[in-house]
């Protein structure tokens, strides 16, 4: 498992900010669409439906602080991830989802470190890109199936990024 940018990486799942709660919360990008597991329920919305998907309020971090908070908010998301957070909310972000209908916002936990505006704006970029079809959630599964280790430090991450969002 691994966090770079926006997104929780495992060998089989890409999450939007942090993995599944103990309920099973989470936002998942598949090359389908998005889906959503959360009180309401699950709701899924395909790629070809969504004429924009941004990620908004997102706690962003300064640069002196933020790899020791990073790696912190790596660590918490493991250790908690049979919990409920260790019993304090983690801060949230939204998904605002715009379809033919109108917009939808989904609430999605974010590290409690906050990520560096880079990382946001790769992040924003290439979750465009998956929906524009041009990039693939599989790229970044298929990365973390040969990656060994943890989060990647801060300068890699930005350069994963960056090569998946011109893959």
């Amino acid at each position: 498992m691994a966090m770079v940018g926006l997104f929780w990486i495992t060998e089989d799942s890409v999450y939007v900010g942090s993995p599944p709660n103990a309920e099973g919360h989470c936002v998942r990008l598949t090359s389908e669409g998005i889906g959503a597991r959360g009180p309401d329920g699950v709701r899924e919305w395909p790629w070809s439906s969504l004429r924009s998907a941004v990620v908004e309020a997102v706690p962003v971090e300064g640069a002196a602080r933020g790899a020791g908070r990073f790696l912190a908010a790596v660590l918490e998301a493991v250790v908690t991830l049979g919990s409920s957070y260790g019993g304090e909310e983690p801060p949230q972000m939204f998904l605002v989802l715009e379809t033919q209908d109108g917009a939808e916002e989904v609430r999605v936990p974010a590290a409690t470190g906050g990520y560096t505006s880079q990382e946001i704006a790769l992040s924003q970029r290439l979750l465009a890109r998956c929906r524009e079809g041009t990039s693939d959630p599989r790229i970044l599964t298929a990365w973390s199936r040969d990656h060994l280790g943890g989060s990647p430090k801060p300068s890699e991450r930005e350069a994963l990024l960056r090569k998946w969002t011109t893959a």
